[in-house]
């Protein structure tokens, strides 16, 4: 299996973010991919590749432009606001605030665009972001030519940014991204499965009301984890969507048990839609020494997802998100690989 990685993830390398009611040094960090491409090539997993460059154009076809703008325009605008420190929102619009205007300050849009303190946009925020989308649009291409899977070693991850607003470590949707270059390309139908801890409400939000996206989602339950307002077994889609998403929350304390009769079940729906590609969120803090995750899984269960993957027998792409255990997230992260590889 072909890798794609860059080194311009590096360059979002942020120094704090409010959790538990404190400025903690970011659990999301450069190590953390760092860690995972060294264990892609220790197994010998397969070519690493850097990624094309594609520009704007199909972020644009997922996020509006002005959030794009917002996003290559904002380390700019914050250290000409006289700061050279990162940059979090102030505050956030709520119910009775008024959501029909940006703002023309820095802080004002920082929170317009926003929906946690949590993600800081540094002095290379953007070029990271964009690269990690160039990343997830190389491995699109690569399975669309005809690879069987591909993993894309995205950082920061994406599935929590909607098409205008980020957060939750998320600035450009990746998975999104791929996921519309895969429809332009000739795809009738195309499944997201997101298996990271936290719901993906971003995708979740983006392709809502589109029947030609099945979304799948394996998560804490909202009622007790971040992202706490989307998530729910009633998001059912809209629209004409109605009936093309489907959430799986399990509570505090789920381990391999409840959480692969879920992946089953999704696994079921997603051979029913028939889809012609199928895009991984693949994140590994379900593990249960994850420092931010309330779930049980173990090294060996991560070899078994990937073989209940691999049984769809569809074109896949990974494309990584979150797991912030950092000693172990590239043992499981690969471990998920391997296990599809092997499931031949």
């Amino acid at each position: 299996m072909k890798t794609i990685y860059t080194e311009d993830h590096r360059l979002q390398d942020g120094k704090a973010e409010l959790i538990d009611g404190k400025l903690l040094p970011c659990f999301e960090m450069p190590r953390r991919a760092e860690i995972v491409i060294a264990r892609v090539r220790e197994v010998g997993l397969g070519e690493v590749l850097p990624p094309e460059t594609f520009g704007r154009p199909p972020l644009e076809r997922v996020h509006k432009k002005n959030f794009l703008d917002f996003l290559e325009g904002a380390w700019a605008a914050w250290t000409a606001a006289g700061r050279d420190w990162d940059a979090l929102p102030l505050v956030w619009q709520v119910r009775g605030l008024r959501a029909d205007r940006e703002p023309d300050s820095i802080d004002g849009k920082l929170s317009y665009f926003s929906f946690d303190a949590g993600t800081p946009i540094t002095a290379g925020t953007w070029q990271a972001a964009s690269a990690a989308a160039d990343v997830a649009l190389t491995g699109q291409k690569l399975v669309g030519q005809g690879e069987r899977a591909v993993f894309s070693l995205c950082r920061p991850p994406g599935h929590h940014a909607t098409s205008d607003y980020y957060g939750g470590y998320c600035f450009l949707n990746n998975a999104a991204i791929a996921t519309q270059a895969f429809r332009e390309s000739g795809a009738a139908k195309v499944a997201i499965l997101d298996v990271d801890y936290h719901h993906g409400n971003g995708t979740q939000t983006i392709f809502y009301d589109r029947p030609d996206v099945l979304f799948c989602s394996l998560h804490g339950h909202p009622s007790q984890e971040f992202p706490f307002f989307l998530g729910y077994e009633d998001e059912m889609g809209a629209g004409a969507g109605a009936g093309f998403n489907a959430n799986y929350p399990l509570h505090w304390g789920s381990g391999w048990a409840p959480w692969s009769e879920a992946l089953d079940d999704a696994c079921r729906r997603i051979g029913a839609y028939g889809p012609e590609a199928l895009v991984i969120s693949l994140g590994v803090d379900t593990f249960k020494d994850d420092p931010i995750s309330q779930f049980t899984l173990e090294s060996p269960n991560y070899l078994e997802i990937g073989q209940k993957i691999a049984a769809l027998g569809l074109p896949t792409l990974f494309v990584m998100e979150g797991g912030y255990a950092v000693e172990e997230i590239g043992v499981n992260a690969v471990n998920v690989l391997k296990g599809f590889e092997e499931a031949g």
